[in-house]
């Protein structure tokens, strides 16, 4: 069984490859945009308690997905992948965006939590480096995870947003800048405990961005302690974007203002 599995979901090489804004990459950001804004139509038309049972059974998927992910990865890739632990801000909402929907504290945070995964995961749909590097099938279960992933990740926050009943407010800035923020502190947190060497344990992560500039610009000893700062003003910048978008589409038309 273990060689069958091996097989089916092991990277496949040779031939086509995955690559960014190659036709495949075209052909997964069209299907996540093609469900997502099935999903939109489908619900807006369905009362507030039908679409809150879709939206907590859309992030149940996408959580079972992800857990799904660490039990297959051992025939796909021969072990674990440490870096996949949620770390990383489109994992750690996957995560968080699940129990927000369970629990009475985190529910708290459930739109926050929201709008950051859905800014993260949309970022890297559009620009999946992590797999393009891998240069494997477009087929192959490493890019179908990662992409189903994402984009499923993508079309929960894009419904939240769209249809969560407190909607957003200029008052939860506060709320979206602390969650951006712990994220920062959980990803120091999880570079600091993994990251090292002992026996035949090596491994140097990046979680977040936050010990070293993707980009390369900075230098390595100054990047630590710039990162953290940069993760958080680029992040909490893109969320008020996102809040200028949603309330110009939201601003009410001059006649229906009564203005001639």
């Amino acid at each position: 069984m273990y060689s069958f599995l091996h097989a089916l979901l092991s990277d496949k090489k040779g031939g086509e490859i995955f690559t960014c804004f190659g036709l495949w990459h075209f052909c997964y950001i069209l299907l996540t945009v093609a469900v997502t804004a099935t999903l939109f139509f489908v619900l807006k038309k369905k009362d507030r308690g039908t679409r809150e049972k879709a939206l907590t059974r859309c992030i149940s998927f996408v959580f079972a997905l992800y857990i799904l992910d660490f039990f297959l990865m051992p025939f796909a890739y021969e072990q674990i992948d440490i870096e996949k632990l949620p770390f990383h801000v489109c994992t750690a909402m996957c995560v968080a965006c699940f129990l927000s929907r369970h629990t009475r504290f985190f529910g708290r945070f459930r739109l926050n939590f929201a709008l950051l995964g859905f800014i993260s995961n949309l970022v890297y749909l559009i620009y999946p480096a992590g797999v393009m590097w891998h240069a494997v099938h477009p087929l192959s279960y490493r890019v179908v995870q990662t992409l189903l992933f994402h984009g499923a990740m993508t079309a929960y926050g894009f419904l939240s947003l769209a249809f969560d009943p407190e909607g957003l407010s200029w008052r939860t800035c506060p709320k979206d800048l602390l969650t951006v923020v712990l994220m920062t502190v959980w990803a120091i947190l999880g570079n600091a405990l993994y990251t090292g060497s002992a026996g035949s344990y090596s491994h140097n992560f990046n979680w977040f961005f936050v010990t070293q500039d993707p980009f390369q610009l900075l230098d390595a000893r100054i990047a630590p302690f710039v990162m953290p700062v940069i993760d958080v003003a680029v992040f909490f910048a893109a969320e008020m974007l996102v809040y200028c978008i949603l309330f110009a589409l939201h601003r009410p038309s001059r006649s229906a203002r009564g203005v001639d």
